[in-house]
């Protein structure tokens, strides 16, 4: 049998070529003028996009910024298998750190979260585009930490992803405060106790004392 050429695979490679320049222009812009200067005007001109392909894929520019967050945080927020819920939370928190130390993705962010409390249609596209997407990638983690045994006792997985992106989205919008290493290394041991031979935390110690 020999081999044919799908024809319908350049139109999709084009296609995926020019929403990657369209997710990238977004960004860009952003970061050169702000939130409140981009328009789906100047997105256009920069990705070489036309606005009637973006608005056929993106209601809005909000939504062209929902997709190309969600994708910085994909490529760049990996899911980690150390061998230990201490290490993969440690790894996890640490990239999610470093991604949110990018004021280009950060001020993205923060406008989006704001529009997200003002428009309730795009406060549902955000919710599941995004901050459901990352808690399902911790997820992952914890549902692999659950079937070790490493979760702490009594304190339910949903809660554990609430410390995690409370924190993160507490010091992206309130305080500024910086997302460093030193706050992985604390909140690594609140969620999952200090280093192996370091002394042993409260709620692994009274776990197994029920076992």
């Amino acid at each position: 049998m020999t081999d044919q050429l799908d024809p319908a695979r350049p139109g999709r490679k084009r296609s995926e070529e020019a929403r990657q320049a369209i997710l990238a222009a977004a960004l860009e812009l952003t970061a050169e003028a702000g939130y409140a200067r981009l328009t789906i005007d100047g997105i256009a001109a920069r990705s070489g996009a036309g606005k009637q392909t973006i608005y056929r894929w993106w209601p809005s520019k909000d939504d062209v910024l929902l997709e190309a967050g969600a994708g910085e945080a994909d490529l760049h927020v990996p899911i980690p298998d150390e061998g230990s819920y201490r290490a993969d939370l440690r790894a996890f928190l640490t990239a999610s750190f470093a991604l949110g130390r990018r004021r280009q993705l950060t001020d993205v962010l923060r406008a989006l979260m704001a529009r997200a409390q003002i428009d309730d249609a795009f406060g549902q596209r955000f919710r599941t585009a995004f901050l459901q997407r990352r808690r399902d990638a911790l997820a992952v983690i914890l549902d692999r930490a659950q079937a070790r045994g490493e979760l702490p006792a009594g304190v339910p997985a949903g809660t554990i992803a609430d410390i995690v992106f409370g924190v993160i989205w507490y010091r992206l919008l309130a305080t500024g405060q910086a997302l460093d290493n030193k706050l992985a290394d604390e909140l690594t041991t609140v969620l999952a106790g200090p280093p192996s031979g370091s002394g042993e935390p409260a709620l692994h110690a009274s776990r197994r004392k029920r076992t």
